[in-house]
């Protein structure tokens, strides 16, 4: 995502990272902003950084997703299988934050190029992307009778699903 994008091109990319309790919220959120419910003497020193978002309440619940064997936590970029810790690199763990925090749904090549590497898809090739799942898989593989969490939709993408 590039911070030069409009307002609704940042929109529809992170509106397709969200969980559909996330949705629901954002939705209210933004209502609440047009009835003028947000207050607007909240300075904004205080909840941004440069780029970076900072929320209000430190004491908010982690995203963590526990599937069987399988432990994720999205803040602490930490993943475990069976007690294992998986090192992941940064590309390997925003693919597959991506693909757990959204079960079931197929993301395409374009789509994990444009909301993981931030490029323009025409500049890769899906080999790219084939090695870092590949490589993803074989990590989380820490025995041979665990499923495989990342499914390929041939020719169209990756999903997660147990």
């Amino acid at each position: 995502m590039d911070l030069q994008d409009s307002g609704r091109q940042i929109g529809e990319k992170l509106f397709a990272l969200l969980s559909s309790n996330q949705k629901k919220e954002l939705a209210q959120f933004v209502r609440d902003y047009e009835a003028s419910n947000i207050p607007t003497d909240v300075p904004c020193t205080t909840l941004f950084r440069g780029q970076y978002f900072i929320p209000p309440q430190a004491d908010q619940p982690l995203t963590e997703i526990r599937e069987g064997a399988l432990y994720f936590c999205l803040e602490q970029r930490f993943v475990t299988v069976r007690g294992q810790i998986i090192p992941l690199t940064v590309k390997e763990f925003e693919i597959f934050a991506l693909l757990i925090l959204n079960p079931k749904r197929v993301f395409t090549y374009e789509m994990l190029l444009d909301l993981v590497w931030h490029e323009d898809y025409t500049y890769y090739s899906r080999k790219a992307i084939n090695n870092h799942i590949s490589n993803l898989r074989k990590k989380l593989r820490v025995a041979p009778d665990l499923p495989d969490y990342v499914k390929s939709v041939y020719g169209v993408g990756y999903k997660f699903e147990i």
